[in-house]
């Protein structure tokens, strides 16, 4: 694993120095880093293991300045190394449902996990089944700001952005539903600190 720092940060650190970065380093973003991070979003949880999640890596300039105007003209697209779209393919999910299935569990495991999302999804309309699928991508998306921080890169999670020109930029499905778009890259700047509730504000204890 190729890393860019001394060495990666621990799971606490990551979260204590995360930061919505919207002006980055101009230099390319590290191949390997990118895979890893990928890899290691990949491995979130999800319901069924039904791993619902895609991930579009765009590191053209074109495409990127195009990105950016369908995200209403938000220039952390264009001055970001990479931007991740991350988004929820759900028929993808269930047309290879048996991909899913632990090779542990053998030929029986395949079989069973066809019937699960047969049953659990056949009924549903398209669109009732993408929002299931979303919540499992939406899982992945936090893993995702975690692991690039872990690794020395900075995110901004962005929802604000036309989701149909971002399916036609990128030739996706019209079901596909969007985690949202994570530029990716070395900060240029150091972000406001967190400013978050406390614990006893958002928590009940029972």
């Amino acid at each position: 694993m190729t890393v860019t720092q001394t060495r990666p940060l621990s799971a606490t650190e990551a979260i204590e120095t995360r930061r919505s970065i919207r002006q980055f380093v101009q230099e390319p973003i590290d191949q390997n880093d990118l895979r890893e991070i990928l890899r290691l979003a990949s491995l979130a949880p999800s319901a069924w293991n039904a791993q619902t999640w895609r991930f579009a890596v765009v590191q053209d300039p074109q495409l990127k300045e195009r990105l950016q105007e369908a995200a209403y003209g938000q220039k952390q697209i264009g001055g970001a190394p990479a931007v991740i779209v991350v988004y929820s393919d759900m028929e993808d999910t269930l047309h290879n449902a048996e991909e899913t299935a632990h090779p542990g569990m053998g030929e029986a495991g395949r079989t069973g996990q066809r019937q699960t999302f047969d049953r659990a999804f056949g009924a549903q309309e398209e669109a009732q089944r993408g929002q299931w699928g979303l919540a499992q991508a939406n899982i992945a998306f936090g893993f995702l700001m975690i692991a690039a921080r872990g690794l020395g890169y900075d995110t901004v999670p962005m929802l604000g952005f036309d989701p149909q020109r971002v399916r036609e930029l990128l030739g996706l499905p019209a079901h596909v539903q969007f985690a949202g778009l994570l530029p990716v890259g070395k900060r240029a700047e150091e972000g406001f600190p967190h400013h978050r509730h406390s614990v006893d504000r958002i928590a009940k204890f029972y």
